[in-house]
């Protein structure tokens, strides 16, 4: 059975190698790939008795450091000067006025549907408002230089913000004086232990000779994460803080600490260590995709009752993001399409608590939502008719 298992999970991992590779002349989003090739997995094994654990519960595990290695893995692709300082701006707007007014309208809906209190219906909607960086980077490699990287930049503020926002909701059951100053605080909490401990990393990459040196580094930052997420903290802006901080070295010169850091012979280390969380990243976001596909039913997929509001929830999406591009006088395609929901979509909807979650909100839309937006992004890019030369 372990041979088996492990035989299994190697053909899966080539096979999505090869449709990544491949996705450059298909236009098939991999995810779409992974979650069929899950479920075709899940009625496979049913049809030849196999019995197989309970696997559910490892879904959170692999999701948060899956969202761990894919904002790292964009902090440390994303770069921090004036050239850049238009599409930064464009991005921030894209990421946090369309995540702003989706949040209202489905706050708005869920509460008038529900009855739930404003905090609670809240919390439930913004899961729904996240452009899933998860889904959204690896699906624009083929892009111009540009689109790629506005993007890359959009999608990875949306995880931030929204993340915040979420922790903001659990943490509070009324927006008051007192709870907007204690978030005021808690993330400049968080932007200091973020920098101390980014410097720290920094020194400790610079520093350490042995020849195993990236895993605890990656350990390390796990590990901050998650005993920042003990104490309710954000903790989503230490990981793209420290990818940031790590890409942005010779944007730092003019402090006289990181000079310290040597950041010509530091560099070459962080390159190597951006191809490990690259790969470490690739590696995770398959399992997890191909687990979730697994746990999909046919029931669940085809709900009848949740497909309508499934399908008003991505126009809805596009609707904005159409008005937030006319506005940014940006070209429509394929940017247009590209507002997947994905990992952290699932992740946020895990973590809300019993007692705060809603049965209008359940596994069939957060599934159907998942899968159409998929579906929308994967045709934008099949029928884009402005692809040059440089993006084949």
């Amino acid at each position: 059975m372990t041979i088996t298992l492990i035989i299994s999970l190697c053909i899966l991992v080539l096979i999505a190698y090869a449709f990544d590779l491949s996705s450059k002349h298909t236009k098939i989003p991999t995810v779409i790939i992974l979650l069929i090739m899950g479920y075709s997995i899940q009625y496979a094994l049913n049809f030849f008795a196999f019995e197989i654990p309970d696997l559910n519960p490892l879904l959170p595990i692999l999701g948060t450091i899956g969202l761990i290695l894919i904002v790292l893995e964009a902090g440390l692709d994303l770069e921090l000067n004036k050239d850049k300082k238009h599409i930064i701006t464009n991005s921030f707007l894209s990421a946090f006025f369309p995540l702003l007014f989706l949040l209202l309208v489905f706050g708005f809906c869920i509460n008038y549907f529900t009855n739930q209190n404003a905090m609670s219906s809240l919390l439930n909607a913004i899961p729904f408002c996240i452009i899933s960086s998860a889904i959204a980077i690896p699906s624009v490699q083929n892009l111009s230089a540009e689109k790629k990287e506005f993007v890359v930049y959009e999608s990875s503020m949306s995880d931030v913000i929204g993340v915040i926002l979420f922790n903001f909701f659990l943490s509070n059951d009324t927006i008051g004086f007192s709870s907007i100053i204690t978030f005021i605080a808690e993330i400049i909490l968080m932007l200091t232990i973020s920098l101390v401990a980014s410097i720290g990393l920094a020194f400790l990459i610079k520093k350490i000779d042995h020849h195993v040196k990236f895993i605890p580094i990656m350990v390390m930052i796990i590990l901050i994460y998650y005993i920042s997420k003990i104490y309710h903290l954000p903790a989503l802006i230490f990981i793209i803080i420290f990818g940031l901080f790590l890409n942005n070295l010779d944007e730092l010169k003019h402090f006289s600490f990181i000079n310290k850091l040597q950041p010509k012979r530091l560099n070459l280390e962080v390159q190597r260590f951006s191809k490990l969380v690259a790969e470490a990243a690739f590696l995770i976001r398959t399992i997890f995709f191909v687990l979730f596909g697994y746990t999909i039913t046919t029931e669940t997929l085809l709900n009848r009752e949740t497909m309508p509001f499934a399908i008003a929830i991505i126009a809805l999406i596009i609707f904005i993001r159409f008005i937030q591009l006319k506005i940014a006088k940006t070209k429509l395609s394929p940017l247009l399409f590209i507002a997947p929901r994905g990992l952290i979509t699932i992740m946020l909807f895990l973590s809300i608590p019993l007692s705060k979650k809603t049965n209008f909100i359940n596994n069939s839309l957060i599934i159907q939502v998942i899968i159409l937006s998929a579906i929308v992004m994967m045709l934008g890019l099949m029928f884009n008719k402005s692809i040059s030369e440089d993006e084949l």
